[in-house]
């Protein structure tokens, strides 16, 4: 069985922080690409999922086989000018690898930091916007849904039950403790923070624990700023006059989602018009980049960027490398659930073809048996007819109830495929696609014994798993 999904995109595993900054999406042009997507490609499921060290689109159905060059034409498009991405840039995973991957970065360890606090967060705003487009049918359909769904369950649950949050939680803190290796103690140093938004704040936290007060703040919406500062005893400041904080600042901690440079050469001359005499120190985590990388060959000014603070990462994968096996084995077990589910689509159609099969042979030799035996009357016609359909489905009983038990394992696909094999249905109908999506859909499996007869499954037939999918996920 071959699961069809497929991933693409670039990550801070592929692309450095010059690539990925040009392919960061806001909201507003992730839903617009998703759209482009179904109306240009006829993408039927996806989810865009963007942050500082990735952006991937997650994509249903799709085969290994299957031309993504029209998804490749749009991350070139999203670009723009500049070093043109190339092949080496971009990552593809097919079918259960795809699985494996949204798995481990939901619950952080594909982050540069792993067990990284905020990219489950983020995870959950990308499949609720899929989810928000309001398209028929939806962008979030069953595979994308399910897929998210079990994503963000597992997680939670490897935060919940294992180390993996233990050290620096994020890229803000590791920021936060490269200033302190760089500056020693912190709490006498003026720090200016550019942005007020999540990463702002963790910024803001960790540098309470430092023994950080009076903190400046610059933000576009003057109010967050404010608010931000306050938790510090600090000010905030205008983004229009961040040149007149300038001079003040020992250390620029940035992270903003502007789509541009905020600290330019211009305002940096406007600030230092006889450049600068004492060092400063620039962190800037945002993405796309806050500070003019031309900067950093500014006299006394030290620019760190997000690549830059992987020396740091390493340190605290190694604090939080004991967390590693039980993440995996987690989600290996996540992986079965979802295998399993998604094994699920399959058999629906099958279970269906084979009753419709012996329905088939059933009511024929019926036929033949009554075109011979005339003489009966309706009431014998009615009790053979009768006894030959509760033969038929004690028959069929055992197979059905193998079949959905076991496509929770591994063996399903080749379940499946002996079941084609030895009834003869190796050659799917036309609405076998659609039994399955149908089935996805509802979140239940149809096995279609006609309505009214014995159903002898019982307490054999294996109960729903109770589970919730939103288990451990951000709110």
């Amino acid at each position: 069985m071959t699961i069809s999904l497929a991933v693409i995109g670039v990550s801070h595993h592929t692309a450095p922080v010059e690539i990925r900054e040009r392919m960061a999406f806001g909201s507003s042009e992730a839903s617009r690409a998703l759209l482009e997507l179904r109306e240009e490609l006829g993408v039927e499921e996806a989810v865009l999922l963007s942050t500082c060290n990735r952006t991937e689109i997650y994509l249903s159905p799709v085969r290994p086989e299957t031309d993504l060059s029209g998804v490749e034409a749009l991350f070139r498009r999203k670009s723009g000018e500049g070093e043109a991405i190339s092949p080496r840039h971009l990552f593809r995973k097919d079918g259960e690898a795809v699985v494996e991957h949204l798995f481990g970065v939901c619950a952080g360890l594909d982050s540069m930091v792993t067990g990284e606090a905020e990219i489950q967060g983020q995870v959950k705003e990308a499949y609720e916007r899929s989810l928000a487009l309001g398209v028929d049918p939806p962008m979030a359909g069953p595979v994308v849904n399910r897929l998210f769904q079990t994503a963000l369950s597992v997680g939670g649950t490897i935060r919940a039950e294992t180390p993996i949050n233990e050290g620096a939680a994020s890229v803000a803190s590791v920021a936060v403790e490269l200033a302190r290796k760089i500056f020693g103690q912190l709490g006498g140093k003026r720090i200016l923070v550019l942005g007020a938004g999540a990463t702002a704040q963790l910024m803001v936290e960790a540098l309470g624990r430092e023994g950080v007060r009076g903190i400046l703040v610059a933000n576009r919406t003057y109010e967050r700023a404010e608010a931000l500062a306050e938790r510090l005893d600090g000010d905030a400041v205008p983004i229009d006059r961040l040149e007149e904080a300038l001079p003040q600042a020992d250390i620029i901690l940035s992270s903003t989602g502007a789509p541009h440079h905020l600290l330019t050469g211009a305002r940096f001359r406007t600030a230092f018009p006889k450049g600068r005499r004492h060092p400063l120190l620039i962190i800037d985590i945002a993405l796309p980049r806050d500070v003019d990388p031309r900067l950093g060959d500014e006299n006394e000014v030290y620019l760190y960027n997000l690549d830059d603070l992987r020396k740091i990462v390493d340190e605290h994968v190694a604090l939080r490398s004991e967390a590693i096996p039980e993440a995996e084995r987690i989600i290996r077990g996540g992986m079965e659930e979802f295998r399993g589910w998604y094994a699920s689509l399959q058999v629906v159609p099958v279970i269906r073809r084979m009753r419709r099969q012996a329905e088939a042979h059933r009511a024929a030799e019926l036929e033949r048996l009554f075109g011979r035996l005339d003489s009966l009357g309706s009431e014998e016609r009615g009790r053979i007819e009768e006894f030959s359909r509760r033969l038929l489905n004690k028959l069929l009983h055992d197979p059905t109830v193998r079949l959905r038990k076991g496509m929770a394992t591994r063996e399903g696909a080749d379940l499946v495929e002996a079941v084609r094999f030895l009834y003869g249905l190796e050659v799917p109908e036309e609405n076998d696609e659609a039994d399955g999506a149908a089935a996805g859909r509802s979140e239940r499996s149809e096995w279609a014994e006609p309505e009214g007869e014995d159903h002898p499954g019982g307490s054999d037939a294996p109960a729903r798993s109770a589970r919730n999918p939103h288990h451990g996920a951000i709110e």
